[in-house]
């Protein structure tokens, strides 16, 4: 099964970062696609299939707390996992995002082992909630 991915964030080098990362992860990765913020981000789950979303918080026009906050208030988009990618790493932070909803945070910077750890954690979750 490939995994479709949302990378949102508002450095086009990181998205590119993340994308090339998980692809040396050797996850089963079939489309990618990017967004330069919140708003974009909800243009592109609007218009397309997307199993998990990778998030920065602090972006220009909508950031990644409003957008989660947005996809958690749809029918359609509540279920998509969402990991953010941060430098921002403060425990409290931590919890208020996983109190909206948040699937898993990711500090950066990152290796691949951690991308596939933290992927294969989230997907597997979602396996066992359903008992597929």
């Amino acid at each position: 099964m490939a995994i479709n991915v949302l990378v949102v964030d508002d450095s086009e080098t990181v998205r590119q970062v993340i994308a090339k990362t998980l692809q040396l992860a050797n996850l089963p990765i079939g489309q990618v696609f990017m967004a330069g913020n919140g708003k974009e981000a909800l243009d592109v789950l609007a218009d397309n299939w997307v199993d998990l979303v990778f998030s920065d918080i602090n972006m220009p026009v909508m950031g990644g707390i409003e957008l989660i906050e947005r996809m958690r208030s749809d029918e359609l988009l509540k279920t998509i996992p969402v990991i953010v990618v941060s430098t921002e790493g403060s425990t409290t932070r931590i919890e208020e995002l996983r109190a909206k909803g948040v699937s898993a945070y990711v500090r950066k910077p990152f290796t691949p082992e951690t991308l596939r750890k933290v992927v294969e954690d989230v997907l597997g979750a979602l396996k066992d909630e359903d008992g597929t």
